[in-house]
């Protein structure tokens, strides 16, 4: 839902505030306490993996601030992380490669990623929260679009992948493979990226499957 503001001759539209326990609340009432939350980062990438989370968080708790985390900046990230895993009653985070991304797609590969992390869970889950997706498990779950801002849940996921993905970015793959930007990037198709892939050509962690197309004239792949 949107609500209209005015701003001097403009009529300006903004998402108002979900009620980011509305689907949790609603399977709490079922009796159902250990619902998980799921989400993915790193899915339009040039390189690395794709990071998924599982988190599923007591019922009942409301944690200020939670929402999709690019929205939110990298302190606040950070600050969030560790409030949410203070308080999880279980969180898993997996990463699908990219050579695996390349072999099976993108999609398949988050799926994936998703699915591993809620095996990793220290507690079954009852049910799936999805960031509007499914995964191959024999829980009962449900999609939702937007997912990372509209349910609390999700959201915590959605930070807990990202502040992952990004520490490696920053640390362990930008030391590993240096020139490509990819602490400041974290593996995005940027200005920096693009021109780096032309000088020094693709790494071992790039996904081929993204650069065909892009830089097929400049960069032989195989």
């Amino acid at each position: 839902m949107s609500e209209k503001k005015k701003s001097g001759s403009r009529a300006v539209f903004v998402e108002a505030e979900p009620d980011r326990l509305a689907f949790e609340a609603e399977l709490w009432g079922r009796g159902l306490t250990a619902v998980a939350g799921l989400d993915e980062v790193g899915r339009g990438c040039l390189f690395g993996d794709v990071v998924a989370a599982a988190v599923i968080l007591p019922p009942g708790l409301v944690l200020d601030g939670i929402n999709d985390s690019k929205q939110l900046s990298e302190k606040k990230r950070e600050q969030l992380y560790d409030v949410i895993v203070e308080n999880a009653v279980a969180w898993s985070v997996a990463r699908v490669d990219a050579a695996t991304i390349d072999r099976i797609n993108i999609r398949q590969a988050s799926r994936l990623a998703m699915k591993t992390a809620t095996e990793g869970l220290q507690m079954a889950a009852e049910h799936l929260l999805i960031d509007a997706e499914s995964v191959d498990l024999p829980v009962p779950q449900t999609a939702i679009i937007k997912g990372d801002f509209r349910s609390q849940t999700i959201g915590a996921a959605s930070i807990l992948a990202k502040v992952t993905r990004d520490r490696l970015c920053k640390t362990t793959w930008d030391a590993l493979y240096p020139g490509y930007g990819i602490a400041g990037n974290k593996g995005y198709g940027t200005k920096e990226h693009r021109e780096a892939l032309l000088r020094l050509g693709p790494t071992p962690m790039h996904r081929r499957s993204f650069l065909e197309g892009i830089l097929s004239e400049q960069i032989s792949l195989f």
